[in-house]
């Protein structure tokens, strides 16, 4: 990777003069981008798309630096030829293409926890099959390795994996949640009252694990309920909506369902009041700034004609 940023660094900072020339022989070559692009620490997702764009304009790379007569170019045309070198960036570019899809299937309004830790358990199933598929050789997870890598897997890729399987779990030791209650949050149909779900229950949330129980094996008969779940628009919905005969399982339910899993929503928040309390708007009040927050990230969407057929016009003659 730290080659690769060299090589990018290389085309597009050195000077203005050669990263303009480099976007007019991509462009003469008819490529499928006209430019490479730059990482971004802070930005997730820049790594990989960086590496994604490296690896398309991988052939213009090369001839543009066969035409530089710099010794930096000549020590990153020697880089690029190698074969090794290549397959390792394929594996990266398969690698953070796999990262990303997993951060953005974590971001956006709307995810509770229980989206949050199926994605997570889901993508730890993942790397178990994308470990067996390099042990195979038949790739049908590493596009980019199997086409421009030509399919050559190392031990160091087998070893990568391993590792990020390792690393995954352990990052995540702290946000165990147990599945029997990640599962009666999704579809409380699904579990058995008579299981281990109500002694994980209690674990979480200090309820009465006899109500819990008592109140699992009735909303189970209810097929109200079961219509409920499946014309409800969210499992937030349902819950809100589950009548208070079910209490004990509707505290349990919300308590899950109002976890912050993630810093999406503060940052989106944080994100808002900058764009609301500028420079021009310094004497904004405290509670000013609450309630036009509170207008910029409600998902509720105001009836504006129902609410001006009901205001009354005020004339002052």
């Amino acid at each position: 990777m730290e080659k690769t940023m060299k090589i990018i660094n290389h085309i597009r900072e050195t000077s203005s003069t050669q990263h303009r020339l480099f976007r007019k022989f991509v462009l003469e070559s008819q490529a499928s981008h006209d430019d490479l692009l730059l990482h971004n620490d802070v930005r997730w997702l820049s790594k990989g798309k960086a590496l994604e764009r490296f690896v398309e304009l991988r052939a213009q790379v090369v001839d543009f630096l066969k035409q530089s007569k710099s010794k930096a170019a000549a020590d990153h045309l020697r880089v690029m030829q190698d074969t090794l070198y290549v397959c390792n960036i394929a594996f990266l570019t398969d690698i953070f293409s796999h990262l990303n899809t997993l951060n953005l299937q974590l971001q956006g309004k709307g995810k509770s926890v229980v989206d949050l830790v199926e994605k997570l358990d889901a993508f730890g199933n993942k790397l178990d099959l994308f470990h067996a598929d390099l042990l195979s050789g038949r790739l049908l997870h590493f596009n980019t390795l199997k086409r421009v890598g030509e399919g050559n897997v190392t031990d160091k890729m087998k070893t990568f994996i391993t590792q990020l399987k390792d690393n995954f779990s352990a990052r995540f030791d702290d946000f165990f949640i147990s599945r029997d209650v990640i599962g009666f949050v999704r579809d409380p149909f699904t579990i058995s009252p008579s299981g281990e779900f109500s002694t994980n229950a209690v674990k979480m949330l200090p309820l009465d694990e006899a109500a819990i129980q008592s109140q699992l094996a009735e909303i189970q008969a209810a097929g109200d309920m079961k219509a409920a779940l499946r014309g409800a628009e969210s499992l937030s919905a349902f819950w809100v909506s589950c009548p208070e005969t079910y209490d004990t399982l509707k505290t349990l339910a919300m308590y899950v369902l109002t976890m912050f899993g993630s810093t999406y929503t503060c940052e989106a928040a944080f994100s808002k009041m900058n764009s609301i309390k500028t420079h021009e708007r310094n004497r904004l009040s405290t509670q000013s700034l609450e309630d036009c927050l509170r207008i910029s990230l409600t998902v509720a969407k105001p009836d504006v004609k129902k609410l001006v057929s009901e205001g009354k016009c005020n004339f002052s003659h």
